[in-house]
């Protein structure tokens, strides 16, 4: 296993920072803006594109930013990220996404908040320029309660019942041909004469073998561009949301990781633990939802290192999965986010604040995020590539680094 590191985060230092025990339940302190975490997916991102992905994390960041500072608790400032990164043609989410095996799109997405543990979630929707939305939208109408009759709000819808019930609820239809790139469409046209030749080349065994091995160079580690992000906003609340247009020549009716719950995304405000946390994934949906990999980091997060235990996480829980065991290569990449309220030591009235510890880690050739907190002039951006001469699926790279919020008494 190989590790890059860009900046370790470590546990709060006992003679700067201590978890504040008890917050004046009278006087909540809140903190200026909040802070997100974005990624483009985890894949390869090649050199000549890299100006485009990191440009579209920037414009995710600020988007989520601008929310923020406006007063948005995360759940809404995690969705504005994602609809950026959805609207970008150089994404697999939204708009050029990839195409299915008869030439469709169909995209999954999920989002859930940390202070309600609700979560919502569409699954292979067409039709829908931000699939985000329609899982934010189901979010939202599942805490106002049950329906009439005392029936029970839905959390995850699929197919044609997705695309309706976002109608219905006043989110507009898009024609899937608009929501298709001449980038995506040139990349479905290239992936039928791929097929297409491997299937005159071989019969029987050797036949499905080569067919086997075609799908696998068409969704290796350089298709794996799923979108996400994680946020903390102003109360110390946090939210995750994830999105993807799936694997490209998936079959019809498939549903990725981005739609299973604690595999796309997870949220959890910190109630009786530590620190409170979110996480989005990237990467082979079947890998991550056999792993349920977002809910696995999320409580790996509660330990005392923060890197170490995202780094044996991805290497036990994923790399080394039994549930796994038969994969040549295991392919997926997570952002991850904790924090607590601090005070520092003395304590003092005046300064206090929010920490947060943020990471990313990835088996994928590579990955690009973003980060800005409210307190910033611009975001940052990052493309992380394993170290060179490592074969991707079998090792990883992790980075992350440090936020301080502030509080505004």
């Amino acid at each position: 296993m190989n590790s890059a590191e860009e900046q370790q985060p470590s546990s709060p230092p006992g003679n700067s920072w201590s978890k504040q025990e008890e917050i004046n339940k009278n006087e909540t302190p809140k903190c200026v803006g909040g802070f997100v975490l974005v990624h483009a997916g985890a894949g390869y991102h090649s050199e000549s594109k890299a100006k485009e992905y990191k440009h579209v994390c920037k414009r995710a960041c600020q988007r989520a930013v601008d929310r923020l500072k406006a007063g948005a608790l995360a759940a809404e400032a995690v969705a504005a990220a994602l609809v950026e990164l959805e609207d970008s043609p150089f994404t697999n989410a939204g708009m050029g996404s990839n195409l299915n095996l008869s030439g469709e799109i169909e995209c999954d997405a999920s989002i859930m908040d940390g202070k309600s543990l609700h979560y919502g979630a569409v699954g292979a929707i067409s039709g829908i320029k931000n699939p985000v939305l329609v899982a934010n939208r189901l979010l939202s109408e599942a805490q106002k309660g049950k329906l009439s009759a005392g029936r029970i709000p839905p959390c995850f819808l699929v197919g044609r019942g997705a695309h309706d019930w976002a109608v219905g609820h006043g989110i507009p239809p898009c024609p899937s041909e608009k929501m298709a790139t001449k980038f995506s469409l040139s990349a479905y046209k290239r992936n039928k004469r791929k097929m297409a030749l491997a299937e005159k080349m071989d019969t029987g065994h050797n036949h499905a073998k080569k067919r086997r091995q075609s799908s696998e160079t068409e969704n290796g580690s350089g298709c794996l561009d799923t979108v996400g992000a994680v946020v903390v906003d102003s109360e110390g609340n946090v939210a995750a949301a994830v999105s993807s247009g799936g694997l490209a020549m998936k079959h019809p009716g498939r549903v990725g990781q981005a739609a299973h719950y604690g595999c796309g995304c997870w949220a959890e405000n910190a109630f009786n633990n530590p620190y409170s946390t979110a996480v989005s994934t990237s990467g082979c949906g079947e890998h991550l939802i056999r792993t349920m990999l977002a809910r696995e980091c999320s409580a790996a997060l509660q330990s005392e290192d923060a890197h170490k235990a995202l780094l044996e996480t991805m290497q036990n829980k994923f790399i080394s999965s039994p549930f796994l065991a038969g994969e040549d290569r295991v392919l997926g990449g997570v952002i991850v986010l904790r924090c607590c309220r601090c005070v520092e030591s003395p304590p003092s009235q005046n300064i206090q604040g929010i920490l947060v510890e943020f990471l990313w880690s990835h088996t994928t050739e590579s990955m690009c995020v973003g980060y800005m907190s409210a307190q910033d002039s611009k975001a940052k951006t990052h493309i992380s590539r394993l170290p060179p001469g490592t074969v991707p699926g079998q090792c990883l790279a992790i980075e992350g680094g440090v936020c301080r919020l502030s509080v505004a008494e």
